[in-house]
């Protein structure tokens, strides 16, 4: 006897068991499964609302397809390679339950259309706690700012001091990198929740559906307009591995921050134990693990972006089996952005510890106040240009004598240029250099005690 299959009794013969193996996506599909069952529950409630079938056996098809969800939940529902995807293998289940009637359910419905409705019901959801997760990363950066106002640390242009900032003004860069992400996702998720059910293999369908009422019962805010686009549309996955990748550059940024603030060179911030690891030969290491991997995982992310773009662009309307491959990139995405975002959220709760006295010493040994010193001059009248030339040259020559700014004496300030008083001491103070940067955005304290005022009604915490 022929091996039962998806497809028609045209074909003579099973397929080749390596082609089978090759073929099928139930190894990884299965993910889809509770999305699944729920658009088709959706489907079958739709079929007897428009007298496709009959009530009763639109109530016999829910209630099966919520035993296998059941069965599923408790481990009794495993099917293997042979139901080759995730929705033949609940059609199959579904008909031992309820017998024939379980075989009307796929009446004015393709697979192309089931599964593009589960991949977005699945993408609905880990958006939704995506954008939660950022929330709880954002707040981790909001409670460590607050602490760390007046706490001064190194600016970097180019990885050369620039400037010194405060602290929180710097993490609060990053609550901003975040913020775009949360408002990106949620400008995806509004792409994602269009409906293709009833759009059928490509082409729509003969019997009376109402399409609207099945994307109302999935709480979908809109319907594809066109069948052909419906079941080849993709754009909604490359659009959220786009944000996905952005999330993750954002995380890589912040990790390679960590990664050289916890080496003995900077020793801007030490890592805890419950967050780092030691060397299998060297006891005295301890490994910033954590944002390593981060900055690594990064990668695969931008992988499974780029393999979402080749497998679309050369790819005729409508359906392609190449479309299967989207998935497993997908999950891998979404669950490497999961994990990237809980593990840096803890290790910036609990991981890691800033070192305020290694930071007071890092922007007072060296000449990140220079621009503060043509500010000075600029603002008592001396032209900017002529003011930042004078500096340039007391740094060479402050350079050569071994001295920093602060160490010069006021003859030598008078000597650079008539304009310089007493008051050049405290200008140039490490801390006075932060307070003076109050511009709406700047590092000054008063802004940045209102930005953080700000980032947490953002968030509501």
């Amino acid at each position: 006897m022929k091996k039962e299959q998806t497809w028609s009794q045209r074909f003579e013969s099973a397929l080749h068991p390596a082609i089978a193996r090759f073929n099928a996506s139930i190894g990884f599909d299965i993910e889809l499964i509770e999305y699944d069952l729920t658009g088709s529950q959706a489907h079958a409630k739709m079929l007897a609302h428009t007298g496709i079938i009959s009530p009763l056996e639109g109530e016999q098809l829910v209630t099966g397809l919520e035993q296998i969800r059941q069965e599923y939940r408790q481990g009794k529902f495993t099917p293997g390679i042979d139901a080759e995807d995730v929705h033949f293998a609940v059609e199959r289940r579904l008909t031992e339950i309820v017998g024939d009637v379980g075989k009307k359910l796929h009446t004015a419905r393709s697979r192309n259309d089931q599964v593009g409705t589960d991949t977005r019901l699945y993408l609905r959801d880990q958006i939704q706690g995506i954008r939660r997760q950022i929330r709880e990363f954002q707040g981790a950066l909001v409670d460590i700012a607050q602490e760390h106002v007046e706490t001064l640390i190194p600016g970097y242009t180019h990885l050369q001091r620039a400037q010194p900032v405060s602290l929180a003004h710097h993490l609060l860069a990053y609550f901003h990198m975040a913020q775009r992400d949360w408002e990106r996702l949620g400008d995806v998720a509004r792409r994602v929740n269009v409906s293709p059910l009833g759009c059928g293999a490509l082409a729509g369908t003969t019997f009376p559906i109402d399409r609207h009422y099945t994307a109302e019962l999935l709480h979908f805010d809109a319907i594809y307009d066109n069948s052909l686009d419906a079941v080849s549309d993709r754009d909604f996955v490359i659009e959220f591995l786009c944000a996905a990748s952005l999330i993750m550059v954002h995380l890589s940024r912040l990790a390679e921050e960590i990664i050289l603030w916890s080496s003995q060179e900077f020793g801007f911030v030490t890592l805890k134990d419950s967050c780092a690891t030691g060397s299998s030969i060297m006891p005295q290491k301890k490994n910033p693990d954590v944002p390593e991997l981060v900055r690594g995982k990064t990668g695969r992310v931008f992988g499974h972006l780029q393999a979402m773009l080749v497998i679309m662009k050369g790819l005729p309307l409508a359906y392609n089996k190449d479309l299967q491959e989207d998935k497993e990139g997908l999950f891998d995405s979404v669950n490497t952005i999961k994990a990237a975002l809980e593990s840096m959220t803890i290790l910036l709760q609990v991981g890691l510890e800033f070192c305020p006295q290694r930071l007071a010493a890092a922007v007072a040994e060296d000449f990140s106040n220079a621009t503060d010193v043509a500010d000075y001059l600029a603002a008592k009248g001396v032209p900017f240009r002529e003011a930042y030339n004078l500096v340039g040259q007391v740094v060479r020559t402050s350079i050569a004598a071994g001295k920093l700014l602060k160490d010069l004496t006021l003859e030598e300030w008078q000597q650079l240029h008539p304009s310089f008083a007493t008051d050049i001491y405290e200008a140039i103070s490490p801390r006075q250099v932060v307070a003076a940067r109050n511009s709406y955005g700047g590092t000054g304290f008063i802004q940045v005690n209102q930005a953080i005022a700000k980032a947490r009604a953002e968030i509501g915490k």
